[in-house]
């Protein structure tokens, strides 16, 4: 459950509803694309902007639709009562585990978010993949900090954020983690550009973005990367003009605008006050799917 391509999709909204309908579709096509699992309810899934009953109805479709694929559903919330809430919910419905990213308004403390693991934890029944993403989160983990919380019952994976360098210089990062932590305990890469390089580096799993709208693409980074093959290398440079984009327009809306450009979801998708890519962005976007032949 925690090695390969997992797929975050989308959250389709419909005049401010949850787009069911076009969420299960999305489900079925990750399903068909043989991904590795289905991470539901991440920041590509939009978690922070749906209350509770939302996101129980998102984690159940996930499950419902996902059959025999593994499920992994996002928790996180402000309040740690929250967070139980949600991970009861996402049990409840069949999850196979959770991911849990220490959100929050006011800065957070590493006591904070120690303390957040632990009383999360302590509930739990299924495993846990700690979402480790200062892009959102504003909060950075420490070694010290990744060692305690491996430690905890429940928690299998974490998901580090990307980073930049060789294969080489990755690899020392993924090995310096490593080091802190239980052997048992898996380590994800995530920022959909530097993937190849921190499956290369020996991550054992991929939590992508685009994994979620274009599976088959993906797959063909992901499958060879796995193998220890450097052409893994060459197919994500190929696809450069996507990773600027991400970088200058945030990955969700340049993937909001890729799923609606392929018909998979009905426009606008994201969730207000969020504002989809118009004008000469959006036209940007369409031109590199094009230009790629990402049809999936």
């Amino acid at each position: 459950m925690f090695t390969g391509l997992s797929a975050f999709p989308l959250t389709p909204l419909r005049d401010d509803q949850v787009d069911l309908a076009a969420y299960g579709r999305l489900i079925d096509r990750l399903v068909a694309a043989d991904v590795d699992s289905i991470s539901a309810l991440g920041s590509t899934g939009s978690y922070a902007y749906l209350d509770r009953a939302e996101r129980r109805e998102v984690a159940a479709a996930t499950v419902e639709h996902a059959g025999r694929v593994p499920v992994l559903i996002g928790v996180g919330a402000l309040r740690t009562s929250q967070v139980r809430a949600l991970a009861a919910d996402a049990q409840e419905v069949g999850a196979d585990a959770v991911l849990l990213a220490p959100v929050s308004y006011q800065a957070l403390t590493e006591d904070d978010v120690a303390g957040l693991y632990e009383d999360v934890t302590a509930e739990l029944s299924v495993p846990l993949v700690v979402y480790d993403n200062p892009g959102t989160t504003h909060f950075t983990f420490t070694l010290d900090l990744y060692a305690h919380i491996a430690s905890l019952p429940h928690v299998e994976a974490i998901k580090i954020p990307p980073t930049a360098g060789s294969v080489a210089e990755v690899r020392e990062r993924v090995q310096e983690i490593r080091a802190v932590i239980p052997e048992q305990v898996r380590l994800g890469i995530s920022g959909d550009g530097f993937a190849a390089t921190g499956l290369l580096a020996g991550c054992d799993a991929w939590f992508s973005v685009l994994g979620g709208t274009l599976p088959h693409a993906m797959a063909e980074i992901a499958r060879p990367a796995l193998a220890g093959d450097d052409a893994a290398l060459a197919e994500s440079e190929r696809l450069a003009p996507l990773w600027e984009l991400f970088s200058e327009f945030g990955s969700l809306r340049v993937t909001a605008a890729i799923a609606e450009h392929l018909g998979q979801v009905d426009a606008p998708c994201l969730p207000r006050p969020l504002l989809r890519l118009t004008g000469a962005a959006r036209d940007r976007v369409r031109a590199a799917v094009e230009e790629l032949g990402l049809r999936d």
